[in-house]
């Protein structure tokens, strides 16, 4: 699948700029929070940028013609684009790699980041990008 060089761009600006909040976020509450005080300041901070973030999508399931809800959820999808899932665990598992994969082909979406805030540095530890179809 070829992805234009503007739709490259506006990916990757993109995932910078949720990057900047996510540290943002992990420089001032730091390890030991809930998941959902983390995802809750980068829902904030990303709205203060005007950005479009939807908290707690739902996915929905489509097999053999029909719609399931399985309770799949997306932590935040932000400009109907980027999937982020948020973590506060002792490790990044090669599964929550493999549960963002599938909620990117699940939803069409090209990039999704994993983030894990229980982490001492947040970029060299705790974050992980994955791709659906778009150039690393």
């Amino acid at each position: 699948m070829r992805v234009s060089m503007t739709e490259t761009d506006r990916l990757n600006g993109l995932t910078n700029q949720i990057i900047a909040c996510a540290v943002d976020v992990h420089r001032e509450l730091r390890a030991g929070m809930l998941e959902s005080a983390y995802e809750a300041c980068l829902d904030f901070l990303l709205l203060e940028r005007r950005l479009k973030v939807e908290r707690q999508k739902a996915l929905p399931l489509t097999f053999r013609g029909q719609t399931l809800d399985c309770g799949y959820r997306i932590d935040l999808l932000v400009e109907d684009s980027v999937i982020v899932e948020v973590k506060a665990i002792e490790r990044l598992q090669r599964i929550h790699g493999a549960q963002l994969l599938s909620y990117l082909r699940l939803s069409g979406c090209k990039v999704g980041l994993l983030l894990n805030f229980n982490v001492e540095w947040l970029v060299n530890q705790g974050l992980k990008r994955v791709v659906n179809g778009f150039p690393e």
